[in-house]
């Protein structure tokens, strides 16, 4: 099946079927933020300006990778980059591999003319990791930064997946970091749904790379969605597989000093506030945008509008007028989430000294 094909079913299962590997894994039930009775700020007083790689964002805010290589994917990225820089936050594009193998599908990842001033991320496979490749995936988009993701789980159960070129040998690791030292753009290490442990993120910054999008579980599950395509239980079974969001979060921002994204199930702004307490520099997501862009431009700046809002009350609710403010507000980690970090050795009772 050609890439196109099959970018074309995955965003017809991730609209019709249930493809979230479950909410509750995510481990934001988890995450406690105390109220503040006595908020000394209004609505109004809420500042989430950010920046990001020297790059001024209004929220911090990340469309998430969808898609593209696929003529409906064209007006989905379309709709999603206007609403981004109506909203003045970031966005990612969908893996780029088919444009690579197909120029004549470039059209369908560039959005330039309607989000001039965005802060737009290209996307590659680990596979597809070289110098020249990386280079044309950035000027293909005129990207600000690169992401390459790792997608280890999904190609192992996608009837179509590279089994062959998963095995991080050596000279791939040089490689990698051959190509992040010559890149002139902030290049980003991307999970895609399975978290990132903080050995590897330990390991990821020792590559060099400029920040970290941890992906975690409790997001949209790519073994279900390949599950939808290939009919067997594989991708059944592999559905809750990963490390959930709020672990790999904790364990990324207190092993290295990259930014870190976190993204994988977060589906409200009380999310990315809880989200940002814990250290994250941005919150992404995917799927709560997916919809909405099918339909138009306008409904996604809407949907991102939400996320706004929540994330503003959210920040009332803890007497926190900026983002660096929430950063050092008490947040306390508890149930199944707080026995696995301590399990991992780290000290959660810290956060509620704050």
């Amino acid at each position: 099946m050609s890439t196109g094909k099959r970018k074309e079913e995955h965003i017809r299962i991730c609209l019709e079927e249930e493809i979230d590997s479950n909410k509750s894994l995510s481990g934001f039930d988890d995450v406690f933020l105390p109220h503040h009775a006595l908020p000394e700020i209004t609505y109004d007083d809420v500042d989430l300006t950010t920046k990001f790689f020297g790059k001024k964002l209004k929220a911090p805010i990340l469309i998430e990778a969808m898609t593209g290589g696929t003529k409906i994917a064209e007006k989905i990225n379309k709709n999603l980059a206007w609403a981004a820089e109506q909203a003045g936050i970031a966005m990612s594009l969908g893996s780029q591999r088919a444009a690579l193998e197909d120029p004549s599908l470039e059209s369908t990842y560039q959005v330039r003319d309607v989000a001039p001033d965005i802060f737009l991320i290209g996307n590659i496979g680990l596979a597809q990791v070289d110098k020249e490749e990386l280079t044309r995936v950035i000027h293909m988009i005129d990207a600000d930064a690169v992401a390459i993701h790792l997608n280890i789980l999904q190609e192992l159960v996608q009837p179509e997946g590279d089994r062959q070129s998963l095995r991080v040998t050596k000279d791939i690791i040089e490689k990698i970091k051959f190509v992040i030292k010559e890149m002139s753009k902030p290049v980003i290490i991307k999970e895609t749904g399975c978290g990132v442990s903080k050995e590897v993120a330990i390991r990821l910054e020792s590559f060099g790379v400029s920040a970290i999008d941890i992906s975690g579980l409790g997001g949209t599950s790519w073994p279900l969605v390949e599950s939808f395509r290939s009919d067997t239980s594989t991708g059944k079974t592999f559905a809750g597989w990963g490390i959930p969001t709020v672990v790999s979060l904790v364990e990324c921002c207190e092993s290295v000093s990259l930014p870190v994204i976190a993204s994988g199930g977060v589906r409200s702004g009380i999310d990315m506030a809880k989200s940002l307490a814990l250290g994250a520099s941005l919150c992404g997501a995917a799927l709560p945008f997916l919809k909405p862009a099918t339909e138009s431009k306008e409904k996604v700046l809407e949907k991102i509008d939400q996320f706004i809002n929540e994330l503003k009350i959210a920040m009332v609710l803890v007497n926190a007028k900026t983002i660096d403010d929430l950063r050092h507000k008490p947040v306390l980690v508890t149930g199944k989430t707080r026995e696995i970090l301590e399990l991992r050795g780290f000290d959660i009772k810290k956060y509620a000294r704050r």
